[in-house]
């Protein structure tokens, strides 16, 4: 036999020494004398350890490995105690003091229904701010709007 066909039929020269080695045991414990007293003990064992170990190799086999990692890296902006508003970035994209006012509320994590409240104005006029406020900061969703103008120190 070469190396390749022992490591291919690993189980089955596995599973061959168990059973030589379990047949010895049996031997050496004059397995006669222990059938006939213990029988119906023995083969409750035994169909024990059967369904054990197919249930260990069915679960192994069947269930996906849970050794798969995902690494996220994503960047952290701290927040200092001093804020200083970025001028040259706020004129570079041509935010007014409104959409400034209005995204400085998406920040706080209000609703449009709510920056229109505190703004005095109409809720359409809060969408076109925002709609406006995402194309100048190249950004399709509210948070990442938000993300964006801290990351760019337009807002604390």
């Amino acid at each position: 036999m070469t190396f390749k066909s022992l490591v291919r039929n690993r189980s089955i020269l596995l599973y061959g020494t168990c059973l030589a080695i379990l047949l010895l045991l049996m031997r050496w414990l004059e397995w006669r004398i222990v059938v006939i007293d213990h029988a119906l003990e023995l083969y409750a064992g035994a169909v024990a350890v059967l369904f054990t170990g197919l249930g260990i190799w069915l679960a192994r086999r069947l269930l996906p490995s849970k050794t798969d990692t995902m690494v996220v890296e994503k960047q952290v902006f701290v927040e200092s105690n001093h804020f200083v508003l970025d001028e040259a970035q706020v004129a570079r994209l041509k935010l007014s003091k409104r959409e400034l006012e209005v995204l400085q509320l998406m920040a706080e994590g209000l609703s449009n229904l709510q920056i229109a409240e505190r703004l005095f104005i109409s809720l359409n006029t809060i969408k076109t701010h925002s709609s406006k406020i995402f194309e100048k900061l190249e950004v399709q969703r509210r948070t990442q709007a938000v993300e964006m103008a801290r990351k760019l120190k337009i807002i604390p």
